[in-house]
């Protein structure tokens, strides 16, 4: 499979410096070269150099020198998508943000796209390191191998076509008769199904969910009016609005009881912490917010790293 790099020649290279000896891959799948963009590179430097960052690299050395692979669905923009102008590259604010991390800890990450519904297994399979692709933190999903990290809490847009012709208000029984795109996987699909009792106690038809494997899937099943909606974080919805201002628009933004996290493998607990404490410092340095303007994530909400574990 072909897999396109990204941003993080400075952690590559802090990474180098720092190991004690050649550098390995902790991952199955293989490490991919890197690049970075010079407006990023000294703002990881700053981080590395860190009182904070430099005790955690001391705390936890087998990380130093290694690659973590990231299971990304890269479909959703200004988190994680094929770089347009350079196809071999990730951009985003996961992508950054992992880059972060991994300045940070020492290592140097490489990436392996999958589905969306795919990304957990991957990873609880041995086939990636940890997941950072704007992935809702539940119960359910932690049941299937990961523990979370949470960075930020959810808001939850509804694309619609320009106007909001079909008058959706909400996932609601404004949903009654319509037809919802959605990715696999995704906790917005319960949330849909939930509507149908009441879609069918008013005398009308429960919503039809049509699930895709990725975001852009979705919105092209609106743009070709095969669907009428389509739910995910507002920032996301608002990057689409601004690839077709003429064809789509919002209906509405609802606050979701999730957040988005960081998924590691169950049992991990010493990668799991030292991502969990580098986020700490990140988040405290003001630095996932300086990543969330670059990334246009206006109404991206810092969430305090917590953990999600079922294990």
């Amino acid at each position: 499979m072909n897999k396109p790099t990204t941003a993080l020649a400075t952690a590559g290279a802090l990474a180098a410096l720092l190991a004690l000896g050649a550098c390995s891959s902790s991952s199955s799948a293989s490490a991919g070269s890197t690049s970075a963009p010079t407006d990023q590179a000294s703002a990881w430097k700053t981080l590395a150099d860190s009182t904070a960052c430099t005790a955690l690299r001391t705390a936890h050395p087998d990380l130093v020198g290694t690659t973590k692979t990231n299971a990304l669905n890269p479909h959703t923009p200004g988190y994680e998508v094929v770089n347009p102008d350079n196809p071999d590259e990730y951009v985003g604010f996961d992508i950054d943000l992992g880059a972060a991390i991994g300045a940070c800890l020492g290592f140097a990450v490489d990436y392996v796209p999958v589905g969306f519904s795919e990304l957990i297994p991957t990873v609880s399979s041995g086939r990636a390191d940890w997941i950072l692709s704007n992935l809702y933190a539940t119960q359910e999903r932690a049941a299937g191998g990961v523990d979370f990290i949470s960075y930020s809490k959810v808001f939850d847009g509804i694309l619609v076509a320009t106007g909001n012709p079909k008058s959706i208000t909400g996932i609601d029984t404004s949903l009654c008769g319509l037809t919802v795109a959605l990715n696999k996987g995704y906790v917005e699909v319960p949330l849909v199904e939930a509507v149908g009792p009441a879609c069918e106690a008013a005398g009308t038809v429960a919503p039809t969910v049509s699930l895709f494997d990725s975001s852009a899937d979705c919105v092209q099943a609106i743009l070709a009016g095969r669907a009428d909606a389509y739910m995910n974080d507002i920032n996301t919805v608002n990057g689409y609005i601004t690839e077709h201002p003429k064809d789509l628009g919002s209906a509405e933004t609802v606050m979701l009881d999730y957040t988005i996290g960081i998924g590691i493998p169950q049992g991990q607990h010493e990668f799991r912490d030292a991502v969990a404490a580098a986020l700490a410092e990140i988040q405290g340095s003001g630095l996932q917010d300086e990543l969330s303007v670059k990334w246009k994530l206006n109404e991206n909400a810092l969430a305090a790293p917590t953990i999600l574990s079922v294990g």
